[in-house]
């Protein structure tokens, strides 16, 4: 007796059979994290223009509890272990640079006996934050802001003029010094930093001497 069903018969008489049932594949979830796409951030927006000074890279940063540190660009520095001077200077100053509340604060460390000098004979430190401390009146007295040279949509032609302005007429940081370094650009919207120098702008850092 033919056990097949009915439609097994006909197929078989028909010369066609039934395709085997699908199998299903189980995968396993990767534990790995995935890493999102990140949001490409328009060009054509605006973009805010600095002074680039020529000094060498310092941070102070103020924790919740107090925590009073100070930086270079690679590592936490002190009076003992210094950069230029920058640490020791920063905690002689300490009570009016709390002022700036808690958090990681960036700024250029230069003037006398750093890099281009500037003709001056004191360091300052200058803070990047132009959005936040351009203010002289809730800035602390003993620290400046990098000068703005531009505001404004994102513009290739703009920034050659101010680099053009910077080297006929000097840097706006130090009146009267007349071998300014360039400019950085920061586009908010991106939240990317850009640098342009007048010499050598094409070189890598490393060969330019």
């Amino acid at each position: 007796m033919d056990a097949r069903l009915p439609v097994e018969q006909e197929l078989t008489r028909r010369g066609g059979s039934i395709p085997p049932a699908p199998i299903t594949i189980k995968h396993e979830e990767s534990k790995m994290d995935f890493k999102p796409f990140a949001k490409i951030a328009r060009l054509s927006m605006e973009i805010i223009v600095t002074e680039k000074i020529d000094g060498t890279n310092a941070s102070v940063f103020i924790g919740e509890d107090g925590e009073f540190l100070t930086g270079s660009r690679t590592r936490w520095i002190t009076p003992e272990k210094d950069n230029y001077g920058f640490s020791r200077w920063a905690h002689e100053h300490k009570d009016e640079l709390m002022k700036l509340g808690t958090g990681h604060h960036f700024g250029e460390w230069w003037g006398q006996g750093i890099q281009r000098n500037y003709d001056m004979t004191e360091k300052v430190w200058s803070l990047f934050n132009v959005s936040k401390w351009s203010d002289d009146s809730i800035r602390p007295a003993c620290c400046r802001v990098v000068p703005v040279l531009y505001t404004g949509m994102f513009d290739t032609m703009m920034i050659d003029w101010i680099l053009h302005a910077l080297k006929e007429q000097g840097s706006i940081a130090a009146k009267g010094f007349m071998k300014p370094e360039g400019v950085v650009i920061y586009h908010p919207q991106g939240n990317i930093l850009f640098k342009k120098t007048i010499e050598k702008d094409e070189m890598p850092k490393s060969l330019v001497k």
